[in-house]
């Protein structure tokens, strides 16, 4: 297939990055995936207290009023109409279940507000279950047992990103719904406390649900600079292991990253996170440099064109962008 070619496949496909903390409310970088030719897309949402984060949807609500060319999405219907349109499709993301605290009702609210994924810990122990980067792996809680069965009753996604792996099978063995990855790529590719073993893997796709391969440097490969050959490597270990239906995108493009800060603003805030225990020496330092093709959303398109190069099909690259994504959306969601 040509470079038109491609370029109209990608055009034409439903395109979804289901992790995108890059996109904070108002910020330029919206545009960014627009010109990338992103169809929905999740930011993350401020997690570190319920302050915090009632601000953060405040602000994304302020967002949806003002802007006629932003679509809230609530349904995987929303995400078909956001593509009809030529709108933009958000759908909110929590990276960790914090600001849920005790009350299981926030759950519900937090959906009413357009919250459609809820990942249960952020690398460190909370009260769901223990993190990825955590010392032990006890599972999950008597309290994350309920979460769970919330989540399910609200059709909120479960995600086990960042989430350690007896914690993730607990919650993998107590949910009635798909449960996903929603970035995260594979160890068997490169070993990182964040990647997924085989066990995992298997045990997401046997519900039905997706990984979403990522794109930050120390998921991919033991290069600082990975290629895009190297990001695809872990989307071939998936198909592979538990088929074309169970992968998708979940890039992780940030605030900090190559391309977007300043080498000292990302130290800095690198050393920070390691300060605070929220990230370990297991995340290398800065520059984080994206794949070499795909170092921004702008340039999404590269990815489609090589994915045609190494043979996948036209309906299977359309599963890859965004289609895996609205199917258990339309599972889940409605």
């Amino acid at each position: 297939m040509n470079q038109q070619s491609s370029a109209r496949l990608h055009a034409d496909s439903i395109v979804i990055d289901a992790v995108c903390p890059l996109a904070r409310p108002g910020s330029e970088y919206l545009e960014w995936y627009r010109a990338g030719g992103v169809t929905a897309l999740a930011p993350s949402v401020e997690t570190d207290d319920i302050a915090a984060t009632l601000n953060d949807l405040g602000l994304w609500h302020r967002l949806f009023r003002e802007r006629e060319d932003l679509l809230l999405v609530r349904r995987a219907a929303d995400i078909e109409a956001a593509k009809q349109t030529g709108r933009l499709g958000i759908y909110l993301h929590f990276q960790g279940a914090d600001p849920i605290g005790t009350n299981l009702d926030l759950v519900d609210f937090y959906k009413a507000l357009g919250v459609g994924i809820v990942q249960l810990t952020y690398n460190v122990k909370n009260r769901v279950g223990d993190g990825c980067e955590e010392r032990t792996d006890a599972g999950l809680s008597r309290f994350g047992v309920k979460l769970i069965e919330r989540l399910n009753k609200a059709r909120v996604l479960v995600d086990c990103s960042h989430t350690g792996l007896r914690t993730s099978l607990d919650a993998i063995e107590c949910s009635t719904a798909p449960v996903v990855l929603s970035h995260t790529n594979a160890a068997s590719v490169h070993a990182s406390p964040r990647n997924a073993p085989v066990e995992l893997i298997d045990a997401i796709a046997r519900t039905g649900g997706i990984i979403g391969i990522v794109g930050f440097p120390g998921m991919i490969a033991a290069s600082s600079r990975p290629s895009l050959s190297q990001f695809i490597a872990h989307i071939d270990f998936i198909v592979q292991r538990v088929g074309i239906d169970h992968v998708g995108l979940g890039i992780d493009y940030y605030t900090l990253q190559a391309g977007v800060a300043s080498d000292s603003d990302a130290l800095r805030g690198y050393t920070q996170a390691v300060r605070a225990g929220i990230w370990s020496t297991a995340y290398p330092p800065p520059p984080h440099h994206y794949p070499s093709g795909i170092e921004t959303p702008k340039t999404l398109p590269n990815l489609t064109e090589q994915l045609l190069t190494r043979g996948y099909t036209e309906p299977d690259v359309r599963k890859i962008l965004g289609g895996n994504w609205l199917r258990v959306m339309q599972q889940v969601w409605g």
